[in-house]
């Protein structure tokens, strides 16, 4: 079997290599890690050592014009950079493991899209979750129409510092692409942001503390419309208590409830009764595993750490059949954009129908 040329791309101190997309290339018996490319001295000097590699770049161009790998790990996790070093390994035909979120907006997520297209190479994109082995049992529940219609899929962020804009680029990433995989595309987004009890209004849009793009509001209200009947609501705010403790998602159907979190092995429970109330004497919630409902969890978890060795596994298998990824660019960008569509609906206040005609981001020239 091949063993795939491996190269990473790395920027220490603004983003570093991610959540260890890097290092999950070590589990992989298919890949060898040929060099690393990083424009921080030491950073780069410590990767290579962690990653066992001699050859160390400061400039990734020079990486892949010397390298010629199969695949790249596109690591840092500040999205400032990913449209610039996808677009590179997609014109050397190289594929791509890709951090979220996948750009700062539509624009870019658009131009990378057509650049790998072009090119065909494909791009697997870290939203664990869209990989996990429970999902799949998830999604096959709700294809049997074990939990009726699905009615509506409720998540939030983490509400921590990063509460409001900064958490719905970073961690919203996540909820939006969990809700498509669990009911399809959005048609349309209504949302209402708040910047300290108020409306908020163009002179609160800012930066966040990463380069995520420009963000505004420390409270947000977003509704998703999918397939009648299904709406998806995220709800972020700068936390006072519970901080991290509502970051997971609750599917409410018409005869039954999942609750789930996420990641590669998320937890996962199913309540059979439509009213899904806690302490109700009927509404018994059953863990859910790999296996089903009810039953044993045999999944080998010991190094699994964070899911990425299943993705890169994807990944390759997605090359060699020449299919997309669990959780492709084009999935990414669907992410992104219904992100932007929450912005783009608080500017204008209204609904905004999906696919979004505005392809900037909607907070670049609001006045």
């Amino acid at each position: 079997m091949k063993k795939y040329r491996v190269a990473v791309i790395g920027r220490t101190g603004k983003g570093n290599y991610g959540h260890a997309l890097d290092t999950a290339w070590l589990k992989c018996e298919r890949a060898e890690i040929v060099a690393v490319a990083d424009e921080d001295d030491q950073g780069r000097a410590a990767a290579a050592q962690r990653l066992r590699v001699r050859n160390a770049y400061a400039d990734y161009r020079q990486m892949l014009e010397k390298e010629r790998p199969d695949i790249v790990s596109v690591a840092p996790r500040w999205p400032d950079c990913h449209r610039d070093m996808v677009i590179a390994c997609a014109r050397f035909g190289a594929h791509v493991f890709l951090e979220k979120p996948v750009a700062q907006d539509l624009q870019q997520a658009d131009e990378m899209v057509a650049a790998c297209d072009q090119h065909h190479v494909h791009v697997a994109v870290a939203h664990q979750t869209a990989y996990s082995p429970k999902l799949q049992v998830i999604q096959d529940l709700i294809r049997s129409g074990q939990l009726g219609d699905i009615l509506y899929l409720r998540s939030h962020g983490r509400e921590d510092h990063r509460g409001g804009g900064e958490d719905l680029m970073v961690l919203g990433t996540h909820a939006c692409d969990l809700m498509r995989h669990l009911a399809g595309e959005a048609r349309w987004a209504f949302a209402y942001i708040q910047q300290k009890g108020r409306k908020a209004l163009p002179a609160d849009v800012r930066q966040g503390t990463e380069p995520v793009g420009p963000i505004v509001g420390d409270q947000i209200t977003a509704t998703f419309g999918f397939s009648a009947p299904t709406v998806g609501q995220f709800y972020t705010h700068v936390a006072q208590h519970g901080v991290g403790s509502r970051y997971w998602m609750e599917i409410r159907g018409s005869k039954g409830t999942i609750h789930m979190g996420y990641g590669i092995m998320p937890f996962a429970y199913f309540c059979d009764d439509p009213s899904g109330i806690f302490g109700h004497p009927k509404a018994k919630w059953t863990p859910i595993s790999t296996n089903g409902i009810g039953r044993p969890e045999t999944f080998p978890t010991k190094d699994l750490e964070n899911g990425n060795i299943l993705i890169i596994q994807d990944l390759i298998a997605a090359i060699e059949q020449d299919r997309p990824p669990k959780d492709s660019l084009r999935d990414g960008r669907a992410a992104l954009e219904m992100i932007m569509a929450v912005y783009e609906s608080h500017r204008r206040q209204q609904l905004v129908e999906l696919p979004l005609k505005n392809r900037k981001h909607p907070l670049q020239d609001w006045k």
